[in-house]
């Protein structure tokens, strides 16, 4: 297989690792919302702002490129594959919708906790499933073509954008996220 697709996959795959853990603060402090009243909306808030901003600007469409490339170059190999950039869209909204209404309550603004909780857990299990989805099948599509000698072409899309809370240099926009995920035990 191509050092550029394994080096790619395995890029696209932490990735996934890193927003898994973040779906995990997120529905931990959405229970405690239902639970007792006193989540930390901070760091919902930081966690959708960073769902809505590198995954959905940058990983995604990483992803919509190789379906793509797949669908020109392989066509029988994408069966099943037309959800692909639907299920982004339709994430990319439903996290904007929550971030949205997390932005809504840090600003003093009231917002039914059933609505709220009900929206990021759906966020939750479906940008779960979608993830699991593409490590079973998508990533394993793009090692077969890898395998069958099929060079894949550059994925950066044309931006060299970093990873701004789990790459080198984290964000001052993000510096207490990570400094909340570090206290966790988990390392970025």
């Amino acid at each position: 297989m191509s050092n550029d697709i394994a080096a790619l996959l395995d890029e696209l795959h932490q990735d996934h690792r890193n927003m898994a853990f973040l779906l995990e603060l997120l529905e931990r402090e959405s229970n405690r919302l239902l639970d007792d009243g006193n989540p930390d909306f901070e760091l919902m808030h930081d966690i959708m702002q960073y769902m809505t901003g590198y995954p959905d600007a940058v990983h995604h469409p990483k992803e919509d490129r190789l379906y793509a490339e797949i669908k020109e170059v392989r066509p029988e190999l994408t069966a099943g594959f037309q959800r692909i950039s639907h299920d982004h869209r339709e994430i990319g909204e439903q996290g904007r919708r929550a971030r949205d209404q997390l932005a809504l309550i840090e600003s003093g603004n009231f917002v039914d906790r059933k609505s709220i909780v009900a929206d990021l857990l759906r966020y939750v299990h479906a940008l779960r499933g979608h993830m699991q989805w593409e490590e079973l099948d998508l990533f394993r599509r793009c090692r077969t073509m890898a395998e069958d000698g099929h060079q894949f072409l550059e994925h950066s899309g044309g931006t060299q954008r970093g990873d701004p809370l789990f790459g080198r240099q984290v964000e001052a926009t993000f510096e207490r996220l990570f400094r909340q995920i570090q206290s966790s035990g988990r390392e970025g």
